[in-house]
Order: C-alpha cells, then sequence, then structure tokens
C-alpha cells in the first residue's frame, strides 16, 4: 500500500534539506536561456562526464558555433569533435558519444530535434532518451528537467545520490536509476520543476564542500540532524 504523496516523513526531510541548504548558500541563479534548449542540454549532459559544468558549458557552446547546427556536428570526424572536446575528462570518448547519439536522433526524426518528446508523457520521453548512446537516467532527467519541457524529474550526480544515500533517503548501493526511483515519490508535491533543479544544484554545492567522498564535515553540514551518516559522526564527535 502507497501512501499519499506528501504524507511520507521522508518529504519533510526534503523540505527542511531545501530551506537549509537556501539558508546556507543562498538562491541558485537561474539558467541562462540557451541552456534552456533540449538540445543543448542533452548535449552539454553527453560530453559532460567528470568535467566541471563550467568547462562543459563552453565546449557546447563552442561546438554550435563552430558547426553552426547539430545536425553538422553529428556529421563531423570524430578526431575533429575530440579535438573540440580537448578540455574535457575524456575527450576522444566524449566525441564518439556525441556523435553516435546526435547520429541516432538524426536518424529516428530526420533532423537533430526533440521537439517530439513534449508530446510524450515523462517516463515514455525518458525512456526514448535512454534509449540514446551515452545518455543515462542522468542525462534524460536533465533534459527533461533543466530545459524548457520543465518536467517534474530529478537529476541526480553522483553528490547528489551520495548525499541522499548518507542521509538515508535512498539505499545505500543504489545506482542513478534506482535511487530516482526511490526519490521522485517523495518530492514534494509543491516542487516545480524548477526547484528540483534548484535543489539538485544545493546538494551539489554540499558534496562539493562540506559532504565529500572521503571527507564529510557532518559539524558544519546544516543538514546532519536529518542525515543518519550525520547523527552517527556527531554523536562519536567524528
Amino acid at each position: 500500500m502507497h501512501l499519499p504523496l506528501g504524507s511520507d516523513p521522508r518529504t519533510d526531510i526534503l523540505r527542511r534539506t531545501q530551506a537549509a541548504l537556501i539558508a546556507r548558500f543562498g538562491r541558485i541563479t537561474p539558467r541562462l536561456e540557451r541552456q534552456r534548449d533540449p538540445l543543448w542540454t542533452l548535449v552539454q549532459g553527453v560530453i559532460g562526464a567528470r568535467t566541471k559544468s563550467a568547462v562543459s558549458n563552453t565546449n557546447t557552446d563552442s561546438l554550435l558555433t563552430r558547426y553552426g547546427s547539430w545536425e553538422a556536428v553529428a556529421e563531423a570526424e570524430e578526431e575533429a569533435l575530440a579535438a573540440m572536446l580537448a578540455t574535457a575528462t575524456y575527450p576522444n570518448m566524449m566525441a564518439g558519444r556525441l556523435k553516435a547519439c546526435l547520429t541516432a536522433i538524426v536518424a529516428d526524426r530526420g533532423a537533430a530535434d526533440l521537439r517530439h518528446l513534449s508530446n510524450l508523457s515523462t517516463d515514455t520521453a525518458m525512456a526514448w532518451l535512454e534509449a540514446l548512446p551515452g545518455v543515462g537516467r542522468k542525462i534524460a532527467a536533465g533534459v527533461m528537467n533543466v530545459s524548457s519541457f520543465d518536467r517534474r524529474a530529478m537529476v541526480l550526480d553522483g553528490h547528489h545520490r551520495r548525499i541522499m544515500q548518507r542521509m538515508g533517503l535512498v539505499p545505500a548501493k543504489a545506482d542513478t536509476a534506482r535511487a530516482y526511483d526511490a526519490l521522485m515519490p517523495i518530492v514534494p508535491d509543491e516542487w516545480s520543476a524548477a526547484d528540483m533543479d534548484e535543489h539538485h544544484l544545493l546538494l551539489k554545492k554540499l558534496g562539493q564542500s562540506l559532504c565529500r567522498p572521503s571527507r564529510m564535515a557532518c559539524g558544519e553540514c546544516p543538514v546532519s540532524g536529518d542525515c543518519h551518516t550525520g547523527q552517527a559522526r556527531n554523536a562519536k564527535g567524528a
């Protein structure tokens, strides 16, 4: 039997977490308009593995400026794309994934165009995206949530997932897809797509500063009172 949305105590933990992180880090600046284009968002995600967002943003803009269209990027040689992505962590791999992804879209849709996703349910649209080369749950959720589609889909990167696991809100060994499935039913129903994007980016800030993979500053963390790991470590004086 499923509890009605909003009645789960974990939902209130998410609400308190959001308020505490806004108080600590401030509000997140809205994304630039070009970053709301679904294809821009998709490309940025595909080429952004283990690369800082600022670098991926610049690389995405540079690709479109250099080639003029995403169809032209799909037709470019992998070596040329890799050279354009030299500042990415894995330029050769990212070039291959990007070319394969864009080529698949063009083959299926006749152009590099994702407008058809607006007519699909969020789950169906994400399944279509995840069938593309190089696209997993994080990127699919990002396209639906961050872009002009404005869908309620939680983006989960490594920082976000790690914190949710430490807080006890998702299973300890959950991958991104399983963590997504655990979190979506407990997201406050009043949160908009923009609220969910801000929540993700605030947790990313927390993961980069206080709740790092190998170092946790639980005594300084604004959400440690709702965190299983933080409570245990603070009780031990860790």
